[in-house]
């Protein structure tokens, strides 16, 4: 059996399945289970937990690069200024609009269902307290300062995805106004996106380790017995959020001319890769180039997907409106149409610039309960010992959600290959191999 090279077009022996990434990645994934299920006390060493964080740092080593590299090659690879705009503002309707699609449906399923009803625990305001600190970051004016960076170099040293990606615009622009006297310099950049792609490919033969630590410490830790009452509530969430992709976003993706199942099984490995680690952003890079082999437009994919991962958080938004309405219920406070009303707008601002890293949904969700009633981050305490669970979710569905949002901005621009689409969608070869970057021959 012969499969056809993505990258040259070679035909090229198919790999045993065993060698395949997604494969892979799917063993670590249950072993690490099993392992966690069977052996807790030795999941939860700290070795076993470095595994899953390693990994997660590793992909993190290398995002602010990437975001810099691809999103300056793809601005000042466009001749004129006014269609970068164009495209981020088709980005930003879209985020908004499908973000309010996202609330809106938390906010549904969490009065009809009633998951927090009921509910006999008692929260601790001490278990929260340090998220509870966290969440004044995630004020209004705090969060529009902390775009701007202190210097360049400290936004690439913290990571920062906002202020990599202020810093990203106006040197991409800088370097389109000085045309011919700046092709050197973005070949150089191009070059240096290709060597960091090439690490990426690298560090990803590590994720299936990386996989087997992060799920083995998770189920170690919690353990099914630590779900108790919150099972019905992990159970919502996780229906909502497959509602949400299967008719909303394949709605979106069906107006655009693709099947969101078909798209589904394109990212196979790297919707594995982040349930393993519970971090959207360990499947970045991945992601990008994939979407670019999909027939995507570069400067559409450099644009859409790293400012995605800050403005387009489907299944954080999804997750705030529902816990918000389960805290309520489960400590008996009933909210009004009004107050739950401001919950959409107030998880729609803070929930901007929550990265896909484990936990950033949890202090956002304390910034969303502090402005609603101060009398609800107390009750914090009650999902808090469930939050990973419900972390991969949460995960699972902005990175979907972004894969999505770029290839629709790229169809309403008139830059997607539908060709290529077809094709991508439609053949049976290895799609680690695409999602590595790399053919393995």
């Amino acid at each position: 059996m012969v499969a056809i090279s993505p990258e040259s077009g070679v035909v090229s022996p198919t790999k045993p399945f065993y060698k395949v990434l997604y494969v892979q990645v799917l063993a670590g994934i249950i072993l690490g289970a099993l392992f966690g299920w069977l052996l807790p006390e030795w999941a939860t060493n700290e070795w076993v937990k470095a595994l899953g964080d390693g990994f997660v740092k590793l992909i993190k080593m290398v995002i602010a690069p990437i975001i810099f590299c691809t999103l300056v090659s793809g601005i000042a690879h466009i001749s004129d200024a006014r269609k970068v705009g164009r495209v981020a503002l088709k980005a930003l309707i879209y985020f908004e609009l499908v973000s309010s699609f996202a609330l809106g449906l938390g906010l549904l399923i969490g009065n009809l269902v009633r998951p927090g009803a009921g509910f006999s625990g008692k929260p601790d305001a001490a278990a929260v307290a340090g998220f509870a600190k966290q969440a004044e970051a995630h004020r209004s004016v705090d969060f529009v300062l902390n775009i701007i960076p202190d210097s360049v170099v400290g936004a690439f040293a913290k990571g920062d995805v906002l202020q990599v990606l202020l810093f990203s615009i106006l040197f991409g622009f800088a370097l389109m106004a000085l045309g011919q006297r700046g092709r050197i310099l973005l070949a150089s950049i191009d070059d240096l996106a290709h060597a960091i792609f090439g690490v990426i490919a690298i560090v990803m033969k590590a994720a299936p380790i990386g996989a087997f630590g992060a799920m083995a410490f998770t189920v170690g830790k919690y353990g099914p017995q630590s779900l108790g009452n919150l099972v019905g509530l992990i159970a919502t969430f996780y229906a909502t959020a497959a509602l949400f992709i299967v008719l909303v976003l394949g709605a979106i993706a069906r107006v655009a001319g693709f099947s969101i199942f078909k798209f589904l099984s394109y990212i196979k490995a790297e919707l594995l890769i982040v349930l393993g680690t519970s971090s959207s952003e360990s499947a970045l890079p991945a992601l990008m180039e994939k979407l670019e082999r999909l027939g995507c437009s570069k400067p559409v994919v450099g644009l859409v997907v790293p400012t995605g991962y800050s403005f387009n958080l489907d299944g954080t938004n999804i997750y705030m409106t529902l816990a918000t309405l389960f805290i309520a219920q489960a400590m008996g406070v009933e909210l009004s149409f009004g107050q739950q009303l401001t919950i959409l707008v107030v998880a729609m601002l803070t929930s901007k610039g929550a990265s896909g890293i484990t936990g950033a949904g949890f202090i956002t969700l304390a910034a969303t309960l502090a402005v609603i009633s101060p009398a609800l981050v107390p009750g914090m305490a009650i999902v808090l010992g469930v939050d990973k669970f419900m972390s991969e979710c949460r995960a699972l569905t902005n990175i979907i959600g972004n894969g999505v949002a770029t290839v629709v901005v790229s169809w309403w621009e008139g830059e997607l290959d539908h060709d290529k689409l077809a094709a991508a969608l439609n053949r049976s070869v290895d799609a680690s191999d695409i999602a590595t970057g790399v053919s393995t021959g």
